[in-house]
């Protein structure tokens, strides 16, 4: 089976070619479905030859909790109809990064051991930008094991200033 990058592409690129006129609201419809297709008892119920594509249509559909818009719902049914349904997650990806390169934009993940309030984090997504160079959509995840600090990644790019990468350089340095 071909990977699912590659299934996913074709998928993306059209999505983002017909959804011009709303990209934010696409992709947040999109990665509504991405979430719930990427839940493995989902897939296993949808590759079930019993199960028709209309059933799998209304579980996600009904599981995702999203209002579809016509374009949305005739994007799931020609998923679903050319099983394809594992490859949204992918899909979502891929659109995103789309979406982002037309707008200069990147994703960012902050790590965090505890949470950032709202002020803060608006002072850190300033430095981020400066530091990397661009507008960076900023998600905040809480990583205990950082015990303080943060570790930020932006596509392949990682900034760890967290304590426990400074004790791992400490580590290397006092071992070797």
């Amino acid at each position: 089976m071909a990977e699912l990058a590659t299934i996913a592409r074709p998928y993306a690129e059209a999505l983002f070619k017909s959804s011009q006129a709303d990209l934010n609201g696409t992709a947040q419809w999109l990665d509504a479905l991405a979430a719930v297709a990427g839940n493995t008892r989902l897939l296993q119920f949808a590759d079930n030859p019993k199960v028709s594509h209309q059933q799998v249509y209304d579980v996600v559909a009904d599981v995702a909790k999203v209002d579809l818009p016509e374009a949305g719902r005739n994007f799931l049914r020609a998923v679903i109809e050319n099983g394809r349904l594992a490859a949204l997650p992918g899909i979502a990806g891929q659109f995103r990064a789309m979406k982002n390169a037309q707008g200069g934009s990147s994703d960012a993940v902050v790590y965090s051991a505890f949470p950032i309030p709202a002020l803060q984090l608006g002072a850190v997504a300033q430095t981020l930008e400066k530091r990397f160079g661009r507008k960076l959509n900023l998600t905040v995840q809480e990583d205990p094991s950082l015990i303080g600090g943060i570790r930020v990644v932006v596509g392949d790019e990682v900034l760890d200033t967290s304590v426990k990468a400074r004790l791992e350089q400490m580590k290397v340095a006092l071992t070797a």
